[in-house]
């Protein structure tokens, strides 16, 4: 009998937790902020096409960046980024993937938003031109702020 009994308490707190998890955490009548503009872009050399998330500030520094450009030439015109981090993509793990997208490398500039470059192949080598813009002057885009 007490095995019943269990089975029967188990099936409740699943209930319950089904239950639960529908719970809406909106603000009754506030509709959900809207997803920002997107576009695709050709890059400076044409080989390739990229992201611009949202809509650079005129004259602002993500304003002046153009998709391709190098990591060194973004660094030049706009300065260094206050933050930036590199991590694997899957392609990683391809065998014998030699392309430059094995890494990526994010740059956050505070009150403007991100820049990710191609990493580099699974060795470091090659890669750094600029594949997307986000225009996120909270900093949420680099996931840190």
């Amino acid at each position: 009998m007490t095995g019943k009994i269990k089975t029967a308490a188990l099936f409740a707190m699943l209930a319950l937790m089904a239950g639960c998890s529908s719970v809406s955490l909106d603000t009754p009548g506030q509709a959900p902020a809207p997803e920002p503009e997107s576009h695709t872009v050709t890059s400076i050399d044409g080989k390739f096409d990229g992201e611009i998330i949202g809509t650079p500030v005129p004259g602002g520094k993500l304003a002046k960046v153009k998709i391709g450009m190098s990591m060194r030439d973004v660094v030049s015109l706009i300065g260094a980024p206050d933050r930036a981090d590199r991590h694997e993509t899957g392609k990683r793990w391809i065998p014998l993937y030699f392309g430059t997208d094995a890494q990526r490398v994010e740059a956050l500039y505070k009150g403007e938003g991100c820049l990710t470059y191609t990493g580099g192949n699974v060795y470091g080598e090659g890669g750094a031109q600029l594949i997307r813009i986000t225009v996120d002057s909270t900093g949420a885009c680099f996931g840190f702020e």
